[in-house]
């Protein structure tokens, strides 16, 4: 007894202090976007803002030097939106082919998946870039979500695929039995039961979407077609002095919408979580 009970009280240290590990980052940044420019490049840190200020989020929202934040906000919404719905509609329905039929090129098509999954995006921003060019699709939404879809899909397909081939089959078969059509019967059993992975599988999506930089830099380069990991790089200068203080209030307030996200879908998200870990 004495020992279980030593080994949780190590156990919670360790998550603690993982835990602390993990969220002083954040810490750091919310900490940093409060505090006066001249005074975060003090050689002694502030781990609590002296001088508390909200000039930087006035910079961030207001400063009409540079490009709005709004706009920019709203670029990353619309594309970010727009490429989780895609790449789970099609996710979707290729995770079904793949998991519920035998078809001849089946090992082919998951064996290119995987393959794709190795090749970084960046190998291929040339081409990309050209393609775009020649849709006539540079520095627009539809162009960079086309982009962001290609990028996001395998691993989507590949993630889903798991979820998919954890519900076992004889469900389906049953409720056909029952008297369910082929289509009725997936959507009365196997959808309420994929529903956790397609949130987990969203959730990655989100996240890698928002993120992304070096893609949208070069497919939206003008200044009201940028998203805001670009609109941040507005900050930098290259003679001068960077904003560092505006930088952080930027990021506190791209990292927003990303916290509600999570706080909307973590109940189901936790429970695909799980599923994925049980069934691959």
């Amino acid at each position: 007894m004495t020992r279980t009970r030593l080994t949780s009280v190590a156990l919670g240290i360790v998550a603690v202090i993982v835990f602390i590990f993990s969220v002083f980052p954040v810490y750091w940044m919310i900490n940093t976007s409060l505090q006066p420019n001249n005074q975060i490049r003090s050689v002694v840190p502030n781990f609590v803002p002296a001088n508390f200020t909200l000039r930087n989020y006035e910079t961030v929202l207001f400063d009409t030097t540079r490009s709005d934040f709004m706009p920019a906000l709203g670029n990353s919404l619309m594309v970010t939106i727009s490429t989780v719905v895609i790449a789970l509609v099609f996710a979707f329905l290729a995770s079904l082919a793949v998991t519920r039929f035998r078809f001849r090129s089946r090992r082919g098509f998951i064996l290119a998946i995987l393959i794709i999954q190795m090749i970084p995006a960046e190998a291929m921003i040339v081409s990309t870039y050209r393609v775009l060019d020649s849709w006539s699709l540079l520095n627009t939404i539809a162009g960079l979500t086309l982009v962001y879809v290609a990028t996001v899909l395998p691993f989507t397909i590949w993630t889903l695929r798991g979820f998919v081939n954890g519900i076992p089959i004889e469900l389906e078969e049953a409720a056909m039995i029952d008297g369910c059509s082929r289509t009725g019967a997936f959507w009365k059993i196997t959808f309420p039961l994929l529903a956790p992975g397609l949130v987990a599988t969203g959730v990655f999506g989100f996240i890698q979407a928002w993120n992304e930089f070096l893609l949208a830099l070069v497919v939206n380069s003008r200044p009201e077609m940028m998203t805001l990991p670009v609109w941040l790089r507005t900050f930098q200068v290259s003679t001068g002095t960077t904003n560092w203080a505006a930088i952080m209030a930027g990021s506190t307030l791209m990292a927003i919408p990303v916290v509600i996200f999570f706080l909307v879908v973590q109940g189901r998200m936790t429970g695909g979580l799980v599923s994925g870990a049980v069934k691959g």
